[in-house]
């Protein structure tokens, strides 16, 4: 019954595949459109900075803020597993000194 519902899955995959390809074929298209205006092309650095880079420096400055910005309490945080956990009573002795 596996085997049965595995080749059937994979002849639908299959069929599902070709057809986006075949409905997708102009745009593969070596020849331009009407009004077609495109500019000039990205240098391999520029596409790595826009690509690459930005994302990762986004990310970068979002979860250092979050980070810096953190006012949440001590004793909701999650620990590790292990580690010796703060008593309220240490967090608010450590609070005052």
């Amino acid at each position: 019954m596996d085997k049965k519902n595995a080749l059937r899955a994979g002849a639908l995959a299959a069929g599902t595949t070709l057809m986006m390809l075949l409905m997708s074929s102009p745009a593969l298209a070596l020849t331009r459109d009407d009004g077609d205006d495109p500019g000039t092309g990205l240098s391999v650095v520029e596409t790595l900075g826009l690509y690459v880079l930005t994302p990762v420096a986004l990310f970068a400055i979002i979860a250092g803020l979050i980070m810096v910005l953190d006012k949440s309490h001590p004793e909701h945080r999650v620990t590790t597993p292990g580690a010796k956990a703060k008593t309220k009573a240490k967090v608010k002795a450590g609070a005052k000194a």
